[in-house]
């Protein structure tokens, strides 16, 4: 077996007729440009496209099938140069039991489950070329219509303030939604870790994944893990989301959660950190807070007396500043490493500081090491402002 790299959560942003698939995505966040950066800009191995549910998306794939581009993989998923494509849709669930909306994320073995899926949830849905819509069923009865056919099912970012699980969709236990085994993961989010939820029980049995949520081509493996894999598949991955037959995730690699946009609790208009309880705005007093991830979780967790849970063995989670986050590393230096070192995977994880040091300047490539370590120092993140990494003087 092979470690592998994924990210699971890719978005789509214009069909290559121009028209919108994820509203706030890039113009440039194309299906063709997305195979492109991800396979020979980026390195991954495994990428999930999750608004393949989109007609237009279809038919860009079916093309690409019919002019050899893409094949069709036995195990499951699709092929593009060195890179296998996981085809999912991301959807809104907002049914009487919620209290706020949560999205999750459906992936499936073949282009015809998709097609499927995608009839089936254009009678569920207003809008069926979009992404991320509100279906009208409820969270049980779309869990068992992605079951049904072959596909996974995982919560997406799970404790982002706004249309996540955790931050505002339940209350206190993902039961009062979904069904607790029809989950085959937890994506976390780019404002947690895994150190952070260890103490939410109800998540100990489930595999955790860290994905970038990209809404650009830029931001594609901001976050993401190395899994082992005999292949990149759709059966394998589903092997190593339920850690069977030695497939795992054996990394995950994210900011560090301070860097994300909703860590702390924040005053909505000036983005002042704000004390969990407080009820205003120490600063200007406005009473419209931003609950942080790192707020929420604490009312989630549970102190126990005997230590940790510890029941499931956790990979290591690497802090890991993506290089578009570094100061001083515009387009000419990054091309220079590209053409020099092939992919950002071999950036981040191949070559050595002397060997950075002999395409960029030594300061820059003391960056470039630092972010890899998560070793960099920043302005914490909130209130949907990302934390921001301090540039030495």
């Amino acid at each position: 077996m092979k470690e592998f790299y994924a990210d699971l959560h890719i978005h789509i942003g214009r069909t290559r007729s121009g028209r919108a698939v994820k509203i706030t995505g890039a113009k440039t966040l194309t299906f063709s440009n997305v195979l492109q950066v991800a396979s020979e800009r980026k390195g991954l191995d495994l990428i999930g496209i999750i608004d393949c549910h989109s007609p237009e998306i279809i038919e860009e794939i079916e093309a690409g099938i019919l002019n050899g581009e893409i094949t069709e993989k036995i195990e499951g998923g699709l092929q593009y140069k060195n890179t296998t494509i996981i085809p999912g849709s991301e959807i809104e669930i907002y049914d009487q039991n919620c209290n706020g909306p949560i999205h999750v994320l459906a992936y499936f073995p073949t282009l015809k489950a998709m097609k499927v899926f995608s009839s089936w949830m254009s009678g569920h849905v207003k809008n069926i070329t979009l992404s991320s819509q509100r279906i009208y069923c409820d969270g049980r009865t779309l869990q068992k219509m992605v079951k049904s056919l072959g596909g996974l099912f995982i919560p997406a970012h799970v404790f982002t303030p706004f249309k996540s699980l955790y931050g505002k969709g339940v209350r206190s236990s993902l039961t009062e939604v979904l069904d607790p085994e029809l989950i085959d993961a937890i994506e976390l989010g780019l404002s947690s870790d895994t150190e952070m939820v260890k103490d939410i029980e109800e998540l100990e049995s489930y595999v955790f994944v860290t994905n970038s949520d990209a809404h650009s081509l830029g931001k594609i493996a901001r976050e993401y893990q190395k899994i082992l894999l005999e292949e990149p598949s759709f059966n394998e991955l589903a092997k190593a989301l339920q850690e069977k037959e030695n497939r795992k995730v054996t990394v995950n690699y994210g900011l560090n959660p301070l860097l994300g946009k909703y860590h702390q609790t924040v005053c909505s208009g000036c983005l002042h950190q704000v004390l969990r309880d407080s009820e205003k705005c120490p600063e200007c007093g406005n009473k419209s807070i931003i609950k942080g991830v790192s707020s929420r979780i604490k009312e989630l967790s549970i102190s126990k007396v005997n230590g940790r849970y510890g029941r499931r063995e956790r990979p290591p989670y690497i802090h890991q500043v993506p290089l578009d986050f570094i100061p001083g590393l515009g387009p000419k230096s990054m091309e220079k490493l590209l053409v020099a070192f092939g992919t950002e995977m071999n950036i981040l994880h191949e070559v050595t500081l002397q060997q950075l040091m002999e395409i960029v300047p030594e300061k820059l490539a003391g960056y470039i090491d630092s972010a890899r370590k998560g070793t960099l120092s920043f302005e914490v993140g909130g209130g949907g402002k990302y934390g921001k990494v301090k540039k030495e003087s």
